[in-house]
This record gives C-alpha cells, sequence and structure tokens, in this order.
C-alpha cells in the first residue's frame, strides 16, 4: 500500500420512488401492440407492415434477470399512449432534476465519507445524459452545495463512473483537487424506447456518487484504496444513441427511432464479454495480482447472462453471488451508476487488504477497470 493513498471514503444513492414492474410493463406495452395491431390490420394483412409480438414477464427476465426498476415518472411511461416519462421543465431559477438527484446522492455519499460539502473543491458529473449542455450540470451542483473549487461534465456513457474515478485520481495526484465528488444522475427512462420489444424493459433511474480523498484527510473507518485504474475505448455503432442539437438543422431526423437507445445486443454480447474480461485480468496481472485474490467483482449491471460469463472468464470457474453480486433485479440497468450500486450495497464485508475490482462496460464501446483494496 502506497504510504499516503487516495481512497474512496464514501459512496451514496439516491433511489426515485416510483418504481414498475416487469407485469406493470407489459401490460402496457402489450396493450400498445394490440391498438397498433389493430390500426394497421390492413397493412399488416397485405403484408406492407409487419405486426408486433407482445411480451412477457417471464422473457423479460429470462433475457435480462430484471424484474423491476425506479423512475422518476411512473404514469407517462404507463400510458399506452404516452409511453414515455412525463418530466415538466423548470424554470431557470429552479434546480434542475439532474441537479437535484445528485444533491441527494452526494449528501448521502458526504455522510458515509464523514465529510461536508466544505471539504470538497471539484466535482465530476459522469453520465450517460446530460439534460442541457451548458452550463455545465457539475457547475450547478457545485453552487447548490456550496463547493468551492471547480467542476465539470463528462459522458462516456455506461463507463463514466469509472472514468470519473479515473479523473478524480488524476485531479488528486496531480495536487489539483484534495477532496472530489464524481455524481452519476442517470435518468436513463428519458432516452429509452419504451414502445421497441427488444429493448423497452432495459432501463431504469438512479443517481450514485462517490468521494474521493487522500487517505490521510479521511475520516471514514471505511475507505477502499483505488489500487490501480485502466480505461479502454474502441469505437462501434452497436450501442448508440444520435439525439443531439444539430437534430434541429434537419427536420427530416426529429423523433425518429434512432434518436433514442439503439443496441445490436447480439453483437454487444459478442465483442463485449471478451473484451471485459481480458481488461481485467490483464490489469490485475500487469499489478502483480491474480483473480485468485479477488474477494467480489463489481461489476455493470447491463445483463445477468454478460456478468455471469465475464466472472466466469476472469475467476476460471462460477462465481457465487457473493463474488458477483447483482442489482439488476431490482434496479435494471441504470448505466453508470450499476457498478456503483453494486459497490456501495456490497462491501461492507471486506476486511483490510481485501481485493475486488470495480468495472463499467458499454457505447463506445468502452470499458473502465478500477482495482480497489480495503484499507
Amino acid at each position: 500500500m502506497n504510504q499516503d493513498p487516495i481512497v474512496i471514503s464514501g459512496t451514496g444513492l439516491f433511489t426515485p420512488e416510483h418504481s414498475i414492474t416487469n407485469d406493470e410493463l407489459v401490460a402496457c406495452f402489450n396493450q400498445y401492440v394490440e391498438h397498433y395491431n389493430a390500426e394497421h390490420a390492413e397493412a399488416i394483412a397485405a403484408g406492407d407492415v409487419q405486426a408486433l409480438e407482445g411480451s412477457s414477464a417471464e422473457f423479460i427476465e429470462k433475457a435480462s434477470g430484471i424484474k423491476q426498476r425506479y423512475v422518476i415518472d411512473k404514469e407517462g411511461v404507463l400510458d399506452p399512449q404516452r409511453m414515455k416519462p412525463l418530466i415538466p421543465e423548470r424554470s431557470n431559477d429552479e434546480p434542475s432534476l439532474q441537479c437535484e438527484m445528485s444533491v441527494a446522492a452526494i449528501n448521502d455519499a458526504l455522510a458515509n465519507a464523514g465529510k461536508t460539502a466544505d471539504h470538497v473543491n471539484a466535482v465530476i458529473v459522469a453520465a450517460s445524459n446530460m439534460q442541457r449542455p451548458y452550463p455545465a450540470m457539475a457547475v450547478e451542483i457545485q453552487a447548490a452545495l456550496g463547493i468551492q473549487g471547480f467542476g465539470y461534465d463528462m459522458n462516456v456513457a455506461c463507463s463514466s463512473a469509472t472514468f470519473g474515478i479515473q479523473a478524480a485520481y488524476n485531479a488528486i495526484a496531480a495536487g489539483n483537487a484534495d477532496c472530489v465528488v464524481v455524481v452519476n444522475p442517470e435518468i436513463c427512462s428519458a432516452h429509452l424506447c419504451w414502445y421497441d420489444r427488444d429493448c423497452h424493459f432495459i432501463f431504469g433511474d438512479v443517481c450514485t456518487a462517490i468521494v474521493v480523498e487522500r487517505a490521510s484527510t479521511s475520516k471514514s473507518s471505511d475507505t477502499f484504496e483505488i489500487v490501480a485504474t485502466r480505461l479502454q475505448t474502441q469505437f462501434s455503432n452497436n450501442i448508440r444513441n444520435n439525439f443531439g442539437f444539430l437534430n434541429n438543422c434537419d427536420e427530416s431526423g426529429i423523433g425518429q427511432r434512432d434518436k433514442l437507445f439503439v443496441q445490436n445486443g447480439r453483437k454487444v454480447f459478442k465483442e463485449v464479454c471478451p473484451a471485459v474480461a481480458q481488461q481485467i485480468t490483464g490489469h490485475l496481472q500487469d499489478q502483480g495480482l491474480s483473480s485468485e485474490q479477488l474477494k467480489r467483482l463489481w461489476l455493470h449491471q447491463a445483463n445477468l447472462t454478460m456478468n455471469t460469463l465475464i466472472a466466469r472468464k476472469v475467476l476460471g470457474r462460477e462465481a457465487t453471488a457473493e463474488e458477483n453480486p447483482t442489482i439488476l433485479d431490482e434496479y435494471a440497468n441504470t448505466s453508470s451508476a450499476g457498478s456503483i450500486i453494486a459497490f456501495h450495497k456490497h462491501h461492507s464485508d471486506f476486511k483490510a487488504g481485501d481485493l475486488g475490482v470495480l468495472c463499467s462496460f458499454g457505447a463506445g464501446y468502452s470499458i473502465g477497470s478500477v482495482i480497489l483494496r480495503k484499507c
């Protein structure tokens, strides 16, 4: 262990009050399918339009491991005539929704770290989508909490949190900050196509936060040394969202299907799983460590089968539920926040010296791994 290592000294979690079960989601989706097929009956009979297929709770759980998800708004999502969250716009004088979520998660993380906002001098908002381009969400959150210093936003889709942890580590190592908060406000329900059978069940909303500082300044008895970080990106179109400010420059693209989350799930599974396992294994080896020394993997929570396969490749055997915890069943895929939720909820049994790997992966492709040792 370094003399004065950089550590994660606290994590926080904000969970929306509304949840949607698979049964509720399927009931709405199947109503939409029935209406669509009835409305296009003639075209379907003529072979000009393909009939939509209904879904089931059993299909969703088997395909993903998801049983429910939390959302900012439930009523709009479960309205077959709408099928998207109803989130009213706020005035510029009100806290934005992502700011509100972030403040709650950060306060939880600071309490767990034994810190206050006065100790923080940098805020990094790392998430798959920001609700506006500028001013940066991080600067608004910084102001809301009364934090001195600086803040900025970053987006590496589902890997944003691990990339944010490395950015926080680097800022502290370079002497540009003493205590950094990385926060991940994910409103995934707003960029999900709720009427697409292949993906309508995937995402949920949540916000996580991580406090990063030097061990010498930490007041927490529950700290984890950041032993090493590793980032990797490789361009792929297999997970994509084309929504952006340039959409306004060509009216023909506004509202088209590609302006929401789209993926080629089979290719993602085939290409990402081995790449993630190789990164974790290589990362450990470069630090003189082996998978046999790992107590736990806190993996990105995208799909249960993916995580099972990745853990098997890393460990060389089937992982236990303790070694490879899942929060997918309750939270669904929460993009960058998933691996942080897994860490937040499943690390209290660690003893000094125990090792784990926090790893996220997603669109880009992007992979971020963080080796952690309990102090």
